[in-house]
């Protein structure tokens, strides 16, 4: 069982082998593909009524006589492929990111990190992915990107999520299945609302290093006096918020 994320908005268009073979026309097949036999070869082909994307053949022990494959160096294996289960943790209050993502700054990534790293900044439309999982109880403080919209899907838990606009929050509850879609630069906040802890798999659209302010950051890095012209309270009373150590 796979999660897939594309990185289109648009309806999603596939070509599989078997519809470009049997879109092709035979004598056309024939001269590309140079089979013993020729285009009478060709003709022995039928397309199935089912997908075959989707739906493996009955018989397959009797068509497939050897399914090995000798893997690939790890210089090009990790360009493609990467162990987000097994990745470093990175935890904050209330719960914990595991990331595959490009960073600026690979100070501190093992060798296959870096090529990881590398290899999601090289293409256009790539994704940063990661899983989320906010402790029972927990909060995932209100935040926003500054370049990429963010899609979730619910592993476990249930929770509550938080849409801020301008004058107006949008609340609604989310469990096992369901998909929750952020637009760049929508504020917006998750809760767990359950015993167990809510587990989530994040796609970031973007290749580049994800841009994220949270609400403690943006709050803190405002100047004492402007908060108090802003709410209308003495500047004293904005040391009552904590800021965290350096």
């Amino acid at each position: 069982l796979f999660l897939l994320f594309f990185t289109t908005h648009e309806e999603l268009q596939t070509l599989d082998v078997d519809d470009a073979f049997f879109s092709t026309p035979e004598d056309i097949a024939a001269r590309a593909l140079k089979p013993q036999g020729g285009v009478n070869f060709i003709r022995t082909f039928k397309k199935q009524e089912e997908d075959q994307a989707i739906n493996l053949p009955p018989n397959l022990d009797e068509l497939v006589k050897n399914a090995t494959y000798v893997q690939s160096p790890d210089n090009l294996v990790w360009r493609y492929f990467y162990n987000l289960k097994g990745s470093a943790e990175y935890p904050f209050p209330g719960g914990v990111f595991q990331w595959a993502r490009y960073r600026i700054n690979g100070t501190g990534l093992n060798e296959t990190e870096k090529i990881f790293s590398e290899s999601l900044n090289k293409h256009e439309n790539t994704l940063t992915l990661a899983t989320l999982r906010i402790f029972s109880n927990g909060l995932g403080q209100p935040h926003f990107h500054f370049n990429a919209n963010e899609m979730g899907y619910v592993v476990s838990g249930c929770g509550q999520v938080g849409v801020i606009l301008s004058g107006v929050t949008s609340n609604f509850n989310i469990g096992i299945g369901d998909v929750i879609f952020f637009p760049v630069g929508t504020q917006h906040y998750i809760k767990s609302v359950c015993d167990e802890d809510l587990l989530l798999v994040l796609a970031y659209s973007t290749g580049n290093q994800l841009e994220t302010l949270r609400m403690k950051d943006y709050f803190h890095g405002t100047a004492d006096h402007i908060l108090a012209q802003l709410f209308f309270k003495e500047q004293a009373e904005f040391k009552k918020f904590p800021r965290a150590a350096k």
